[in-house]
């Protein structure tokens, strides 16, 4: 009993002492996240040409004394934190990139920059966060490196590029990073991220586990009719009339045929392209949109039926049509286990009536491609100012966070990593 209590007492001391000093990072931490995310903001670049931002990155990790490697998928910057005791690997992402969105907002740091975006001139925003995201995790390093003699493993910082997907005909984002080795040398144990949400108060977090943001497709139907002259529709085959019955259709799929109990579908057309002139029924249409789902058996039952209407009906109208997919993202699928294994570490931060789980989202999120490959635990982060009951939605001109709530994100991940570590 002599030689067990010391030292459980000495345990107990070190984690109380360590808890005040992290008090005291997290306080001097603050200002400094807070003026790189107004930084980032008003230098947003677009997905893949990050160059500048990837830069101001990695002068700071390089800084701290971390491995940094840089040019990951391009433009994605990699610091690897090595403890002084061995242990798991655990990874932390942020993504870097930001939207051709022309800005509304009267801030002082406002972006002014503007750009060429397929070919229309546009501005260019964080209009998501991720410029939020950025300076969180850039805290979260300078704070993990203070601790490195106390830390039994590894972490790797993830800076992620074009997770707004890469421009046409470029690879990018987090497959890229994939593809090049981000998960390996060291071979990453577990995945955490975080995404700062307009909607959510800035003292709470939200997380879903299993489904909780949804597979994207991208899918693009051709439609071949017949031209003729708008008073003979006889005369022709009308891929307008033939493109609104296969959009008609697909609504089927979803109300009459997709097990929505179980989980969210959605089909939505974006864009339909056809004709040139009010009085010529023309020869062909293109409709492009996006099929959100949350389960793979759903998926695939939806994307089959997509294809079989598709060519169905045009047919039984005297056409015909294709339906080709693209993916842009897999589930976010927040592994149960580990979850309910860091659960307590959000807790620890923000308290448990500010911790809440919430339904699963049709928005997607390519980080999903990790968690494909490892356990991973992405959730939200409240950006909106208290009281507020109205936010402007992320990928708008007016989209706007709250900068007091960055913080909470710097604890949170910083909890997970010693937490998750010492585990």
């Amino acid at each position: 009993m002599r030689q067990i209590l010391p030292f459980f007492l000495l345990v107990s001391f070190m984690y109380s002492y360590s808890q005040i000093n992290l008090e005291k990072q997290f306080q001097d931490i603050e200002p400094k996240v807070i003026e790189w995310r107004r930084h980032f903001h008003e230098n947003p670049e677009l997905s893949n040409r990050e160059f500048k931002t990837s830069e101001k990155i990695a002068l700071h990790l390089k800084s701290l004394g971390l491995e940094v490697q840089t040019g990951v998928a391009h433009t994605g910057v990699v610091g690897l934190l090595k403890g002084k005791f061995p242990g798991k690997v655990i990874a932390l992402r942020a993504d870097i990139d930001a939207l051709p969105v022309t800005e509304r907002n009267d801030l002082p740091f406002k972006s002014t920059v503007t750009t060429t975006f397929l070919g229309a001139e546009t501005g260019v925003m964080h209009a998501c966060g991720h410029d939020a995201h950025t300076a969180i995790l850039m805290g979260v390093a300078e704070i993990l490196t203070k601790y490195k003699d106390k830390i039994s493993g590894t972490v790797k910082f993830i800076f992620q590029p074009a997770e707004e997907t890469p421009p046409p005909g470029e690879e990018g984002g987090s497959r890229l990073m994939i593809k090049e080795g981000v998960l390996e040398g060291p071979k990453v144990n577990a995945i955490f991220g975080l995404h700062i949400r307009s909607g959510v108060p800035v003292d709470e977090l939200h997380y879903k586990p299993g489904g909780a943001m949804a597979a994207v497709e991208r899918f693009v139907i051709k439609v071949k009719g017949k031209q003729t002259h708008g008073s003979e529709p006889w005369n022709g085959i009308d891929p307008i009339l033939i493109s609104a019955k296969i959009i008609d259709g697909f609504q089927t799929i979803i109300s009459r045929e997709s097990e929505l109990i179980n989980e969210a579908a959605v089909i939505s057309i974006g864009k339909i392209t056809s004709g040139v002139r009010f009085n010529i029924i023309p020869e062909s249409a293109e409709l492009i949109g996006t099929v959100r789902t949350l389960d793979p058996d759903m998926k695939e039952h939806i994307l089959r039926r997509m294809t079989e209407m598709t060519e169905t009906i045009a047919t039984a109208y005297g056409g015909s049509a294709t339906i080709s997919f693209t993916n842009e993202t897999a589930i976010t699928y927040n592994d149960e286990q580990l979850v309910s294994q860091m659960l307590p570490s959000l807790i620890k931060v923000a308290g448990a009536t500010h911790v809440k789980q919430i339904k699963a989202e049709t928005i997607g999120e390519d980080f999903s491609y990790f968690q494909e490959l490892v356990p991973g635990f992405y959730f939200y982060l409240g950006g909106m100012t208290k009281g507020n009951t109205v936010a402007f939605p992320h990928h708008t001109p007016d989209f706007y966070i709250d900068e007091s709530g960055l913080l909470l994100g710097v604890k949170a991940l910083t909890q997970i990593t010693f937490d998750y570590l010492k585990q």
